[in-house]
């Protein structure tokens, strides 16, 4: 799942949320789909019921089973999760090429597996043997569209297989 808004406060005293987006606008929030805020270490779902959008990054929201202002206090501070961007996004990189913050070429995407909490990209190497890496927005260190090229801060030992 992506990490995708954070709920910045309630709005008004029957459950409304003002949330703020991450590297996303809400023009491309899927609106049919849940959106998920993690309680206890597990996401819990909740679907939009009404979207405002204010501005460029923030949203006025209600969220089902939010009902009143105790409900979204409760909710205030909470990052928000989508898993419908992460697919889109790996399935895009797939032809990319992998370089490290060195500037040294690692390969190029093949592929990617999708491993509950830790996804990973299979990459071509220069070689070609593949290696598996795992891509977390912690490793990521740029994405160039234009050139199609991704640098990512790789684990020691990971290449040295």
């Amino acid at each position: 799942m992506q990490r995708i808004a954070q709920v910045l406060k309630s709005n008004g005293t029957d459950g409304e949320l003002l949330i703020s987006f991450f590297d996303i606008g809400p023009e491309d929030i899927d609106l049919q789909e849940p959106v998920f805020i993690y309680f206890d270490g597990l996401p819990v779902p909740f679907y939009f019921e009404s979207f405002n959008r204010r501005g460029d990054t923030r949203a006025l929201v209600r969220l089902t089973g939010v009902r009143s202002l105790k409900d979204a206090d409760e909710l205030a501070g909470q990052a928000v999760y989508a898993d419908y961007f992460e697919e889109e996004t790996e399935e895009d990189l797939t032809g990319w090429t992998v370089k490290t913050p060195a500037g040294e070429t690692v390969g190029t995407v093949t592929d990617y597996e999708d491993i509950p909490g830790n996804t990973c990209l299979w990459v071509r190497r220069p070689d070609g043997t593949e290696v598996l890496l795992p891509f977390h927005e912690d490793l990521v260190k740029g994405i160039d569209e234009k050139s199609g090229t991704l640098v990512l801060s790789i684990p020691d030992g990971i290449l040295d297989l």
